[in-house]
């Protein structure tokens, strides 16, 4: 088999002449495209980690946020409680007051009322005797 040196030389200023033009309208433009890409990627990656990044950071803002507000509820409603628990006292110890105030009036009404009834049943008795003896004294 014999190399015809013509077609070889043709076929080497070809390829000589073709990778430039090959390479600058299709591998550089299909190489561009790969790192437009990969820059593309590469930036919702990260872009994907910055918002997991200020998520959890949201996230630990809001617990702490959270915990506050549960501590001060429930500071608020302690606070709430005591007061309630207080002026509960007050009412009872005014209600037991009022009773008492009540309980001795009633007591001293009785102990008139007593005192009336003995000297309404002395001078009664007093009538009756004085009826009885009268009765002896003419009998």
């Amino acid at each position: 088999m014999q190399i015809d040196w013509r077609w070889y030389f043709v076929l080497v200023i070809n390829f000589i002449v073709l990778v430039p033009i090959m390479h600058v309208l299709l591998f550089k433009p299909f190489l561009n495209i790969i790192k437009e890409r990969r820059s593309a990627v590469d930036g919702a990656l990260e872009a994907a980690r910055q918002m997991g990044v200020k998520r959890e950071d949201q996230l630990v803002a809001m617990k702490r946020e959270l915990e506050l507000a549960r501590a001060k509820s429930k500071e608020l409603f302690e606070g709430l409680r005591a007061e309630g628990l207080d002026k509960q006292r007050q009412a009872l110890a005014k209600a037991h007051e009022e009773a008492m105030k009540r309980t001795e009036k009633i007591k001293q009404e009785l102990g008139v009322e007593v005192l009336k009834a003995r000297q309404t049943l002395r001078a009664e008795a007093e009538k009756f005797s004085d009826g009885i003896l009268e009765k002896l004294v003419k009998a």
